[in-house]
């Protein structure tokens, strides 16, 4: 009877991950069928199942606890980060539908596997035990590297699709080869049990520093930190533009839930062994990103690198530790969530102006023509400069100010100069808009699911900014110290 009552939970817990995959299977096999009409069945019949997959997330919120022995957990934490994912996931799908024919890759496969890629991160954030949260990395990253090489006719996209799966496969190496030096010392691969293990283990043994730093770079190549990041500028360009904007927010946001999991929970004792590496990465990637994208002239590469920058000042929120850092940096993956899909949605929209569309110089006089259409990219690349009121300063404001209460002025500072940096190449396209005469008659590739997903992504960029505390105050409710432990890192 306590087994049968166990197998219930179990499944309770991951109706949302087997809904997907159900799902997607289904979506497979009817794209053989549905005919003339495929793109728009597609689109339909993906949202759908996106859909149910975030009502049933929520409605398992009161069946809080770990199951299947402790491997998995359903908890408000992983709550936020999926609903960040279907949020995600959802405005991916939106935006594919004129892109995919613009392309002619209208597959049926192409929507089965960012379904998987989803249900790959959704494992990944409930994942309480590391052959867990490895399963769910690896099926979100094969998934990827298919889709990042879907233009097959595309030189470009094929090589991006090889250099990607080359380092992820070295990055998944580290990380596994890291795990298994996990389970050598301590003998499980459960979070909890880690935890009560590292608590009592010297923090000079060589084996455990080595098992920590394999942990935490196999991690860091899934968010583009420096010196992981060389997939990014490449993937970013060569991949089709929604699974661009996909990748940058959905796979993101993941591997920052098993980072904060595991530095604040499982390995949080062992601070000072991690806490200096990750200031001198996080530093290294803000100042890589924010210099490199200047001299950038196609947007793609620009956003690539502006990525890049972001990660670095989320892991910021990382470093300060805490219930305030590690809000903030939910938070920050949120508005980042916005903004960043705004930005890549007007990608799509210039797509009609053919080779110079992935240009910066194509932006030219686009506010005497279409001012509306200017006017939101400006909120956009406001909010990614940090530039009040949007939403984008109250995200790098918060993560800021867990920094100087842990007292961390000095990388405050330099977080600070370097946001002003990057706030010169997102001016540099505002003035070709504003400041410019066109050069020649704009095509936009407007549809009425892209402008939906303009009008979402405005509307989140500009609603957060207007009233933060209420959006950071969800973070918080999300934030259980039964799930993750708050515990600040080591002071300066």
């Amino acid at each position: 009877m306590m087994e049968e009552q166990a197998i219930i939970r179990s499944l309770i817990a991951s109706s949302p991950e087997i809904l997907a995959i159900v799902g997607a299977c289904f979506i497979l096999i009817g794209s053989l069928f549905m005919g003339r009409r495929l793109g728009v069945l597609l689109t339909i019949s993906s949202l759908v199942v996106v859909l149910l997959c975030a009502i049933v997330t929520l409605g398992v919120l009161e069946s809080q606890q770990a199951v299947y022995g402790g491997s998995f957990i359903m908890d408000p934490f992983a709550i936020f980060f999926k609903c960040l994912i279907f949020l995600a996931t959802a405005l991916t799908i939106l935006m594919s539908g004129r892109y995919l024919e613009q392309e002619n890759i209208v597959e049926g496969e192409y929507h089965v596997l960012i379904l998987f890629a989803m249900t790959g991160m959704m494992i990944m954030v409930s994942g309480t035990d590391l052959l867990v949260i490895y399963m769910g990395l690896e099926l979100q990253s094969i998934c990827f590297y298919v889709l990042v090489g879907f233009r097959r006719q595309v030189v470009g996209s094929n090589e991006a699709a090889l250099k990607y799966v080359i380092l992820g496969a070295v990055s998944s190496g580290i990380f596994l080869y890291g795990l298994s030096l996990v389970y050598g010392l301590t003998g499980s691969t459960q979070l909890s049990e880690i935890t009560s293990v590292f608590i009592q283990s010297s923090k000079q043994d060589p084996m455990l520093i080595l098992a920590v730093i394999f942990l935490v770079v196999g991690l860091l190549f899934k968010v583009g930190a420096v010196p992981l990041h060389m997939w990014v500028p490449d993937v970013y360009e060569g991949a089709p533009t929604p699974i661009t904007a996909f990748l940058s927010v959905g796979s993101k946001a993941a591997a920052f839930a098993i980072l904060l999991r595991i530095l604040m929970d499982s390995l949080a004792s062992l601070s000072e062994i991690w806490i200096d590496i990750v200031i001198v990465i996080a530093v290294a990637t803000m100042a890589l990103g924010s210099f490199v994208a200047l001299a950038q002239s196609n947007i793609k590469r620009m956003l690539a690198y502006s990525s890049i920058a972001h990660a670095g000042f989320a892991l910021l929120g990382i470093i300060a530790g805490g219930e305030q850092g590690v809000t903030s940096v939910m938070l920050y993956l949120l508005i980042y969530t916005f903004m960043n899909f705004g930005l890549f949605s007007i990608v799509i929209m210039m797509q009609k102006q053919g080779p110079r569309a992935d240009e910066i110089y194509a932006y030219t006089g686009l506010a005497a023509s279409h001012p509306v259409w200017a006017f939101l990219t400006l909120i956009f690349l406001f909010s990614m400069a940090g530039i009040p009121p949007t939403a984008g300063f109250f995200a790098k404001f918060y993560v800021l100010l867990a920094l100087l209460e842990e007292g961390y002025v000095w990388i405050a500072v330099i977080a600070v100069l370097l946001s002003a940096v990057a706030a010169y190449f997102y001016l540099r396209i505002i003035m070709l808009m504003y400041m410019k005469k066109p050069i020649d008659d704009f095509k936009l590739s407007l549809t009425p699911a892209l402008i939906l997903v303009l009008l979402l992504t405005g509307i989140g960029t500009v609603g957060i900014g207007l009233a933060p505390d209420w959006f950071l105050a969800q973070a918080q409710a999300a934030f259980f110290s039964d799930t993750v432990i708050v515990s600040s890192a080591t002071g300066p």
